[in-house]
């Protein structure tokens, strides 16, 4: 373990083997840091805080803050963070609140770039990338393998699925669906992310799938309600459409078209 002389720890953090806090860093008194992780000069982290291993914190990000909402009163919520993700320079991730279930949670490996805010409630799967300046409102979702450009903005409750591309500057208030090329304020549906289908090294027969139940879906000419029972009748022995189908059954918000 290595701690700078200047940094402020808590004698009541939990801090893992090999953990590294940098200069003028602050540490909470409920913070857990997991083995191997760093933090970097003038970072702080505080409230009910998990940070797992591996993870690196960069200068003046500030994780575990308290929300942005005015309906928050001191509840004892909290932010968990995953193994072997990247947070740099300024980002700032707060704690959940009650309504939304208490806890904001980010998956593992993921790189959050420079300034990104991630709101209280918001779920980050895993793998994925969100590029400077970019914004989650409260309860916003991503899940695994997403990609946000730079100044990408999320609505609050808004769903952005696996392996989605959003282009930089777009702005979503509605459920992106898997797979989805996105782009535009406010945002639309461009096609198929096929570039992030190959570097999941996804078959040829399985982008195949993909991309014909994209063209029932959102091409044709058929009622989406129509278009969602074929997709649905058709996508027995391909995970990938099931869960395609399964992501906008469950769409709250709609779904950018």
């Amino acid at each position: 373990m290595e701690i700078h002389p200047t940094a402020l720890v808590d004698s009541k953090a939990r801090l893992g083997a090999g953990v590294r806090v940098g200069a003028f860093a602050v540490i909470g008194p409920e913070v857990v840091l997991g083995d191997g992780v760093e933090v970097a000069h003038h970072a702080s982290i505080t409230g009910r805080t998990t940070i797992g291993a591996r993870s690196r914190v960069f200068p003046f990000a500030a994780l575990g803050g308290e929300p942005q909402d005015k309906g928050f009163t001191g509840d004892s919520t909290e932010l968990v963070v995953g193994s072997d993700n990247v947070i740099r320079e300024h980002v700032t991730i707060h704690v959940g609140t009650p309504k939304g279930g208490g806890c904001t949670r980010i998956g593992d490996d993921n790189l959050i770039m420079n300034s990104v805010h991630v709101a209280h409630d918001c779920r980050v799967g895993s793998h994925c990338i969100l590029a400077g300046y970019t914004g989650l409102a409260g309860h916003a979702v991503v899940e695994d393998f997403a990609v946000l450009g730079g100044y990408v903005g999320i609505h609050q409750f808004a769903r952005v699925g696996e392996s989605v591309m959003c282009a930089a500057n777009t702005m979503v208030s509605k459920d992106c669906a898997p797979f989805a090329l996105i782009a535009g304020d406010r945002a639309r549906l461009v096609g198929v992310n096929v570039v992030g289908l190959r570097r999941r090294s996804f078959s040829a027969e399985t982008t195949k799938q993909i991309r014909q139940a994209y063209h029932v879906l959102f091409f044709s000419k058929l009622r989406f309600e129509v278009a969602l029972a074929r997709v649905r009748e058709g996508a027995a022995g391909s995970p990938e459409v099931e869960r395609l189908v399964a992501f906008l059954e469950k769409s709250e918000r709609g779904i950018t078209r």
